[in-house]
Formats: C-alpha cells, sequence, structure tokens
C-alpha cells in the first residue's frame, strides 16, 4: 500500500526552485542557512511556504560606477 501526504500552502525545493528560477541546490542552501523564513525539514526535504519572498541574493556585491 503506498500512501501519500500532500502538505497544502508549502512547496517542495524543485516547485520553489522553478518559482525563484534559481537551481535546486541553491533553495537548499538558503534553507540550510535559515534565509527562508518559515522553511521546515521535513526528514531529508525541506518545505517552504507557498507565498514566501525570495531572500536577496547576498553573494554578490553592488559596485557603484563613477565614485
Amino acid at each position: 500500500m503506498l500512501c501519500e501526504v500532500f502538505i497544502i500552502d508549502y512547496l517542495t525545493t524543485k516547485q520553489t526552485a522553478k518559482k525563484w528560477n534559481i537551481f535546486p541546490r541553491r533553495v537548499q542552501i538558503l534553507c540550510e542557512q535559515g534565509r527562508i523564513k518559515g522553511a521546515v525539514r521535513l526528514g531529508w526535504a525541506w518545505a517552504k511556504p507557498k507565498d514566501v519572498e525570495k531572500p536577496a541574493d547576498l553573494r554578490m556585491k553592488k559596485i557603484k560606477i563613477g565614485e
């Protein structure tokens, strides 16, 4: 017998990556760093709220030209 659990109001890593147009591994890293508010670990997978905002990319520095 196969049991399936559907979590309403949450997205998987793949769904979040597609929504934000980034790689799934990047979403996992953001979850591990605690940068996605409301993300919870369910065994080996992460669940993120559907309405969560994409965090700013802190890997890039803003360069001011002309100063």
